[in-house]
């Protein structure tokens, strides 16, 4: 670098570079144990027979593979999740789903459950409970990232935040994100994407099914007219 400069500047330069040099260093002393705990757990296991991977992240390993082997599902087809986020969450959940009968009790312990407050029989208040746990942080950042998401959940957030705004809307899910993972783990089932389409001609019959019903209790008999 040629030019002319004071030294208060070259003094900056310079810690600069030893703070990015320093802050690689952690990083890669991070990721050095975070390999090495997975790789315990890949001992553990006997993998499985489908091996072919993408590192979703930069690790400098092969974070994406190794999680296949130990899980034996593959949590970076929910739309949302990418290594990174499985990461953060199986450090806080472990591997064992077992320690959770249900999902109810996995979505009360991830502090994403309606805390209803009820007095009188009326609802007084539905919102979830102040939590700082750490997977149900990146199971909503996960959940944040669908906006423009074109499958099911990314249309089923783009329809809860028009309906409920954007802070309820990624809570909730974040709760069905939740269940996915929770029954992946627990049942060894692959997640099987079907679709924005789909998702909205579902959604739309059973709107019509709900119209329909409630026409009924009424008196009155609803026909579809084609146009």
């Amino acid at each position: 670098m040629n030019g002319n400069y004071r030294d208060e500047h070259l003094l900056s330069i310079k810690q600069a570079l030893e703070s990015y040099d320093l802050f690689h260093k952690q990083v890669h002393e991070c990721e050095r144990a975070i390999e090495k705990t997975l790789q315990r757990w890949e001992d553990q296991r006997t993998p499985p027979e489908d091996k072919s991977s993408q590192n979703g992240v930069p690790y400098d390993f092969e974070a994406a593979e190794s999680l296949r082997r130990i899980l034996r599902v593959d949590l970076s087809a929910i739309p949302g999740l990418d290594t990174d986020g499985i990461i953060k969450i199986i450090s806080e959940i472990g591997t064992d789903m077992t320690n959770w009968p249900t999902f109810k009790h996995f979505a009360s312990w991830l502090g994403l459950c309606p805390g209803n407050k009820i007095s009188g029989g009326k609802i007084l208040s539905n919102r979830t409970k102040p939590s700082a746990n750490r997977a149900a942080q990146a199971l909503r950042m996960a959940a944040f990232t669908l906006y423009r998401a074109k499958s099911a959940l990314g249309a089923y957030y783009r329809k809860m935040r028009a309906r409920l705004g954007a802070p309820k809307a990624i809570t909730a899910t974040a709760h069905k994100l939740a269940r996915i993972l929770y029954t992946m783990l627990r049942e060894k089932k692959s997640f099987v994407e079907i679709g924005q389409e789909a998702y909205e001609r579902a959604h739309k019959e059973k709107q019509i099914i709900t119209l329909k019903k409630k026409a009924k209790e009424l008196g009155f008999t609803l026909a579809e007219i084609t146009p």
